[in-house]
């Protein structure tokens, strides 16, 4: 008679799974702790300046025009994507906005037009990436067309003295600026439609893989488009900010306009690659770069250091990103090894 073989109680795996939580929550949390001990340190380094009702509001409003334009580049990477015309879209629907206004029209056919201009940009990058040209490729030529138009609407020069858009720009709400109310606006948006809307769901789907999408029946070429719309959109809204803020309407695409947008979704813990991102996260970095640079112009340091400050955080979550996502995969690799290797038949 053949003894019967011992029960043995397979590893559940639940040390491989902590660590894994442990590098998700680095990931997709790690920010929030980051953005409190960056305001712990300043709030000691630049006392008592720093922790202040009056300079929490300076820091929101000088953080508002970096967190407009990163939440261009976020729905843009979300989907899968990386649109690099935000500044000349910005730069463009600013122009536009202001030759319509200088020229007799109201200041909502102004603001409208702007707005469509950036919905028609992205538009027009969207239909031209369907036909198989490099995103990256298609936004930098539309960058350099969007400048050139935009030097030609202004004629080279600019439009001073937009005091109509100032609602928008300079002026306070309850001692609040008005860009503040702006981002709050578009962020609760944003945020609802991607988590609580099918269309967003659906355009986070296709940024994760676009192939498996589209195999369940799901337009994924549509929601490739919306996104460089929504990306458009928000560089347009962007560029009217500025507009707003400086009283003024210039041809120039601020390169700056990027870098810092793509530095916030950067340590946002948004995937590049698509499919992953959080818009909460991503105006936690944008307010991440302005504390900073806050903090350092109250110590009388140069703003240069902010620059290099900003390129230091880019390289460092993009090598966080590298290593979380390369310690999840080992990790889970090793743990489906061990559940396999450690049953007894």
């Amino acid at each position: 008679m053949t003894a019967p073989a011992a029960e043995t109680t397979v590893p559940t795996g639940h040390d491989v799974p902590r660590a894994v939580s442990a590098l998700l929550f680095v990931r997709d949390r790690g920010i929030f702790v980051l953005w409190g001990l960056i305001i712990l340190a300043f709030s000691f380094w630049c006392a008592p300046y720093f922790a202040t009702l009056d300079n929490a509001l300076l820091i929101a409003n000088a953080a508002a025009l970096t967190a407009i334009f990163a939440a261009g580049v976020g729905f843009g990477v979300m989907t899968g994507v990386l649109d690099l015309s935000l500044p000349g879209t910005a730069a463009f629907a600013s122009c536009l906005t202001g030759w319509l206004i200088t020229n007799g029209q109201p200041v909502w056919a102004g603001l409208l037009a702007g707005l469509a201009s950036g919905v028609l940009v992205g538009l027009a990058n969207g239909l031209i990436v369907l036909r198989g040209f490099n995103p990256i490729i298609v936004t930098i030529g539309t960058l350099s067309a969007l400048s050139g138009l935009a030097a030609v609407i202004a004629g080279g020069y600019t439009f001073p003295g937009l005091t109509g858009l100032t609602f928008m720009g300079t002026d306070r709400y309850l001692g609040v600026p008005a860009p503040v109310y702006i981002v709050a606006l578009l962020f609760l948006v944003g945020t609802v439609f991607l988590t609580r809307t099918r269309d967003g769901i659906r355009l986070m789907a296709v940024g994760g893989n676009a192939e498996a999408v589209r195999r369940s029946g799901i337009h994924a070429d549509r929601y490739k488009v919306l996104g460089f719309v929504i990306s458009g959109l928000c560089a347009a809204l962007g560029g009217l900010v500025t507009a707003a803020i400086t009283t003024e309407a210039t041809p120039e695409a601020s390169p700056s306009i990027i870098f810092n947008a793509l530095t916030a979704v950067a340590l946002a813990g948004v995937a590049l690659t698509g499919g992953r991102g959080s818009l909460p996260r991503v105006l936690v970095g944008a307010l991440i770069l302005a504390t900073i640079a806050n903090g350092l112009t109250i110590r009388g340091v140069q703003p240069y250091w902010a620059t290099v400050t900003t390129g230091v955080l880019l390289l460092a979550s993009l090598l966080l990103e590298r290593i979380v996502q390369t310690g999840v995969s080992n990790r889970l690799m090793s743990s489906a090894n061990l559940s396999v290797h450690k049953k007894q038949v």
